[in-house]
């Protein structure tokens, strides 16, 4: 039973993700500004973790206990790789269709490997080097760029995608070596402070500052903070340690299919069937690479 609650959880979690990219590209809709709807997101993400840690018993429990303690200052240094994330992520979904930008943002899996190579000369196994190259494959599917009427992408929005991937990759490795000797919800509430910091330098979202504006950002805001930066944290800190690592990994990848189905749905973007096609091969090479790990402690 406790398995079960905890990949639902996860499950949850990663299909909060999900939803992301369809609310951002309603907010744009509206008429906001990318450093408004990635500042909205921060600012309520960090007033509802902060309150979360302040008042409730979540906020006694560290990630992984240690006998290190590392500085604050340091997690909310670390913290600029999710705010990045956001910046890059939200620019390429104003340039690309969503649910070809959740596929850009899912090349994490292969950069994080070259980036884990580069800075910790982990070598990448061969189960690892063959799944890069085939969801590279996918890839090409998913965008549709194999079809008589391939769809015209901007370069800029692909381009953007792949750095909110690399960011997000720099973000896992980050997540899962500092701070565990933290609670959960304060390190995330450091981290996204980190976040908040890098958006209100980098894009300076002025019209935060205008009642108007925030009254009518509110709803947009709130559902961002809430499922991308309040409810996946708290669900994966509570699911992944009853899911084990492998299966966690691969409930995290409902994340994909749900973005898709988001944004065709209520969007109404046209997914083709080689696109489907392309999507559901690179699911399955995500769960064929993560059926080959050995199970391990969970780092995030």
């Amino acid at each position: 039973m406790e398995k079960l609650k905890g990949s639902l959880a996860v499950f949850w979690g990663a299909a909060s993700f999900g939803v992301l990219s369809t609310f951002v590209k309603k907010a744009y809709e509206a008429d906001f500004s990318l450093g408004e709807v990635t500042g909205a997101q921060a600012l309520f993400g960090a007033i509802f973790l902060w309150l979360v840690y302040a008042f409730t018993p979540l906020s006694t429990t560290s990630t992984r206990p240690t006998n290190r303690k590392d500085p604050k200052w340091l997690l909310i240094v670390a913290g600029l790789s999710t705010g990045l994330v956001s910046v890059l992520y939200y620019q390429c979904v104003q340039l690309v269709p969503a649910s070809i930008a959740i596929i850009l943002l899912m090349q994490y899996i292969w950069i994080g490997a070259i980036l884990e190579w580069l800075l910790f000369r982990k070598a990448p196994s061969t189960i690892q080097l063959i799944g890069c190259v085939l969801i590279i494959i996918g890839t090409i599917f998913s965008t549709g760029f194999l079809e008589e009427e391939a769809p015209k992408l901007s370069i800029q929005g692909l381009l953007y995608g792949l750095g909110a991937a690399t960011a997000y990759s720099l973000f896992i490795m980050l997540n899962g070596r500092i701070g565990n000797d933290y609670p959960t919800v304060l390190k995330s509430a450091l981290m996204i402070s980190g976040a908040l910091l890098l958006i209100i330098v980098l894009l300076r979202p002025v019209g935060l500052l205008c009642l108007d504006t925030m009254l009518r950002l509110l709803p947009y805001g709130l559902l961002l903070a809430l499922f991308g930066t309040v409810i996946p944290p708290l669900l994966f800190a509570y699911g992944m340690p009853k899911t084990g690592y492998s299966l966690g990994s691969i409930l995290s990848a409902v994340e994909l299919p749900v973005a898709v189905c988001m944004s065709h749905l209520i969007l109404g973007e046209y997914v083709s069937g080689g696109q489907w096609f392309g999507l559901i091969f690179i699911l399955t090479v995500i769960v064929a690479i993560q059926l080959q790990k050995p199970k391990k402690a969970p780092t995030l």
